[in-house]
């Protein structure tokens, strides 16, 4: 991957996304960083096809711009509904006033046809014709409250139109972000489905052509022994401070083990003969055939030594059981983990999705002790007690 496309990715995986919102300045930094993302997935796809090698780096290429497009979908999304929200409530903000302005106005009119009925001289009769001062005195004082009642109603009405206008200015303003959120929404999602499609395509051709298919086996089977290694620097404390020790006892657990995921196994464990190319593969791990976006969980307790990107597998979670176990999840979509975490039985650590995955949407699964690869099947509880 290019300086500049590590960058991209770095910059846009931090959370920097085209949400609605940001400075001019930084939507255009990030549009730029997402293109050159986009750019250089589509140079990998053009090399692997080309040369005929580079598959998992192409795919990993793919799938890190559509993760990108993908978050920025989701924000877009959100923006839309924020946008969508607001301009609802300064409408009915504006209907409130509209509603308050024109009671006012129904009372200016009524005073209006009072005011008309007394003629022009109503007041001063209304004056002169009190018994006695103290009356006289009452009455304007009553007169007095009337003027200002008055000043009032005109006051008011001033104030609820200018008020009215605003709202009104606020709610076109909210209405044509909502627009502009929209336009963004539909352009990143349009976007996503064609780096999608790209992937899927080259995958397709891949099943068509022998050749690329024998170049993907020597690819995976050396992304496989890439995370073997991984494994082996984990046990061995190699892979930077020391964590805090898990909880212990996962060697009672066998048999016992709850599935990762809601999903039947589709692809079990040990040797695969291809029945075309004759060659012969070692699957150190399990597949669950599980729809994408179903909750992966942690089998046991544990701590996660590496939650993130892994060439050959997508998106994967390492978590380390204690006593030389450690479990594997990978083609994931979401991480909801980090690295140095721990976790319960049972507790969410992802999303199935198809990351790496040249097969679609599933589960990878593994489990090691102290190297060794372990049946996962075999480990865990019966299907009729899960």
């Amino acid at each position: 991957m290019s300086r500049a496309a590590r960058t991209a990715v770095a910059t846009l995986a931090a959370g920097a996304l085209l949400a609605p919102g940001l400075a001019v300045s930084d939507r255009r930094g990030d549009l730029e960083a997402l293109r050159s993302a986009i750019e250089d997935a589509r140079q990998r796809v053009a090399v692997y096809e080309r040369e005929q090698r580079g598959l998992l780096e192409a795919i990993e290429a793919l799938d890190r711009a559509a993760d990108l497009l993908h978050r920025d979908v989701a924000a877009a999304r959100a923006a839309a509904d924020r946008a969508r929200r607001e301009r609802s409530r300064l409408e009915a903000e504006a209907g409130d006033l509209a509603a308050r302005l024109a009671a006012t106005r129904r009372a200016m009119r009524a005073r209006t046809v009072a005011l008309y009925r007394a003629g022009e001289l109503g007041s001063l009769r209304v004056l002169f014709s009190a018994d006695g001062l103290p009356e006289f005195l009452s009455r304007v004082s009553d007169l007095r409250h009337l003027l200002d009642r008055d000043a009032d109603l005109l006051e008011r009405a001033r104030a609820q139109a200018a008020a009215l206008e605003t709202a009104r200015a606020e709610a076109a303003a909210a209405a044509e972000r909502l627009g502009e959120a929209e336009a963004h929404l539909s352009a990143r999602q349009s976007e996503l489905d064609a780096e999608r499609s790209r992937k899927r395509a080259v995958v397709a051709r891949l099943h068509a052509d022998r050749a690329g298919q024998r170049a993907a086996l020597v690819e995976l089977e050396r992304a496989a022994r890439a995370l073997e290694e991984t494994l082996a620097s984990f046990e061995a404390g190699a892979a930077g401070p020391e964590l805090p020790a898990p909880d212990a006892g996962f060697a009672e657990l066998h048999q016992r083990l709850p599935a990762p995921v809601d999903a039947p196994i589709t692809r079990g464990f040990g040797r695969e003969v291809d029945p075309e190319f004759r060659t012969e593969t070692l699957h150190s791990g399990v597949v669950f055939a599980a729809p994408p976006g179903a909750p992966v969980a942690a089998v046991a307790p544990g701590r996660v030594r590496y939650a993130g990107w892994f060439r050959g597998f997508g998106r994967i979670a390492i978590l380390d059981h204690g006593d030389g176990y450690f479990s594997v999840s990978g083609h994931l979509d979401e991480l909801s983990v980090a690295a140095g975490d721990a976790v319960g039985a049972g507790q969410r650590i992802g999303t199935v999705g198809e990351t790496g995955s040249l097969a679609g949407p599933r589960l990878y699964f593994e489990i090691r002790h102290r190297g060794e690869a372990l049946d996962p099947a075999d480990w865990l509880r019966p299907a009729a007690a899960r």
